[in-house]
């Protein structure tokens, strides 16, 4: 029997709102879930999932067309578009209603379908999808409404054919030559993929992962090249126009007087994602935003007191679904007074190119403009014994360690399974771990998970694996 304490209005039923909801529950308080599309918002429905889902299907085309590398030929297959398609759309609605399930065993939470607006700090006004509205009052409100893409201000952004990508997943065929704008995690992740479906990918992008860190970056550059993506970075599109039944993207180099041409059938605009406001009345309730977001402080509380804001909507500006589920906990345990324990400061991004990225913590930059003292290892795949039978040996483990206490400060992985191995690295920067809790622990054989204890060995010069460094003489 709940003894509810507390009422809790949840904008938004994506990673962050469910998420927030069901913990609510668990902590005994009336949860009003309200959501006026799909339950598992941008993450399940038209983001990670879909996306993951062809990304295995990109896996699959690799392994068979470099099959002969393993002494195993393979004749005559093909990719069928539709199927495609469809098996997407099964893992996502086989997720969406295993977590309408989940909500409907709480008993206190409600879930309703509509579209929310503020009429004042503690009640919402809500525009049911089946006609008809109701108020909804609440002790606090959680925002948790995500994001949107966001276009670029481009000549010709208008044109059929320039796409969201929204708009790609529910393509039913393969485009023959797809452009692609945008160097962030979105824009690779669909160039990859989409190399590997079949379609000449042309990447133009101003810069690779601007918020990773430089060197896995520059080394993600030529693999990108080496996987087949015709790519062009330090590059602005300029003009998108029609050019018979196909586009043309004019783009102009940023640090030389230079354009290129380049043609294609579809033109992916992958510049961003921007905060979901839009229809909620925050101006009418005092509750500050900008094109960044909603404003917020650390406890993810809105400038109107009792109100606050998760995900990709806040201002914090980290767009992913894990960190907005999170928050979601946070915000939910701090309402019920209880005192949180998570660690919001560092999280693991992961970006699913063919060569996958993976990162937590600080960069090597973000430390040198802090001016901490620290070292880096570097231990690469291509001495690891599961990457050589894998057959997949590009790529990195870097990380770095403080010199004052010894902790471990960052970890940046590109190269095999990197969004598998890079939660090593998360538990030990979240728990202030150093070096040596790494060292003492065994790791199995053979596993990519040595490569991540040979290069924390090389943070003192232990490392088994790598080559000692050359001591100068005289």
């Amino acid at each position: 029997m709940y003894r509810l304490t507390k009422r809790i209005a949840i904008i938004g039923a994506g990673p962050g709102g469910y998420v927030a909801a069901i913990r609510a529950a668990q902590l005994e308080a009336q949860v009003y879930l309200i959501e006026n599309r799909e339950i598992g918002g941008t993450c399940l429905n038209r983001g990670c999932i879909p996306t993951k889902t062809y990304f295995r299907n990109a896996q699959i085309l690799s392994d068979l067309r470099n099959s002969h590398e393993f002494g195993i030929k393979v004749e005559g297959f093909s990719l069928d578009g539709k199927a495609l398609l469809e098996r997407k759309n099964k893992v996502v609605n086989d997720l969406v209603s295993g977590i309408e399930r989940l909500i409907g065993s709480y008993p206190n939470i409600e879930l309703i379908q509509g579209k929310a607006s503020f009429k004042d700090k503690n009640t919402l006004n809500v525009q049911l999808n089946g006609g008809g509205s109701r108020e909804v009052e609440a002790d606090n409100i959680i925002i948790a409404t995500g994001s949107y893409p966001q276009m670029t201000e481009t000549k010709g952004i208008d044109l059929p054919g320039v796409i969201t990508s929204d708009d790609l997943l529910e393509l039913d065929h393969v485009p023959e030559t797809l452009i692609v704008v945008g160097g962030g995690v979105i824009g690779l992740e669909f160039a990859s993929i989409y190399k590997e479906l079949g379609s000449h990918v042309i990447l133009l992008a101003s810069r690779i992962l601007k918020d990773g860190d430089k060197e896995i970056a520059k080394r993600l550059t030529p693999m990108l090249k080496k996987q087949g993506i015709e790519t062009y970075v330090d590059i602005r599109a300029k003009e998108i126009t029609k050019d018979g039944e196909r586009l043309k993207v004019v783009a102009r180099y940023k640090e030389k007087d230079e354009e290129i041409e380049v043609i294609g059938d579809y033109v992916l605009i992958a510049s961003g994602r921007a905060p979901l406001v839009e229809g909620l009345n925050l101006e009418g309730i005092g509750v500050e935003f900008s094109g960044r977001g909603i404003k917020v402080n650390d406890s993810y509380e809105t400038t109107v007191p009792g109100i606050y804001a998760i995900g990709d909507v806040n201002s914090k500006g980290i767009q992913l679904a894990h960190v907005a589920s999170s928050q979601g906990e946070y915000v939910v345990e701090t309402i019920m007074g209880h005192k949180p324990d998570l660690n919001l400061e560092h999280w693991p991004a992961c970006v699913f190119t063919m060569t996958e990225v993976a990162q937590v913590g600080f960069t090597e930059e973000q430390l040198k403009e802090k001016g901490i003292d620290y070292r880096s290892s570097k231990f690469m795949f291509s001495a690891n014994g599961k990457a050589l039978s894998l057959g997949e040996t590009d790529g990195i483990i870097k990380i770095l360690a403080s010199n004052e206490d010894n902790r471990i400060l960052g970890v940046h992985i590109i190269g095999p399974h990197a969004n598998d191995l890079i939660h090593e690295g998360a538990l030990a920067i979240s728990n202030n771990m150093d070096v040596s809790a790494i060292k003492r622990t065994i790791h199995a054989h053979p596993t990519l998970s040595e490569a991540f204890f040979e290069a924390a060995l090389g943070l003192d010069e232990a490392a088994i694996h790598i080559a000692p460094k050359k001591k100068r003489r005289g």
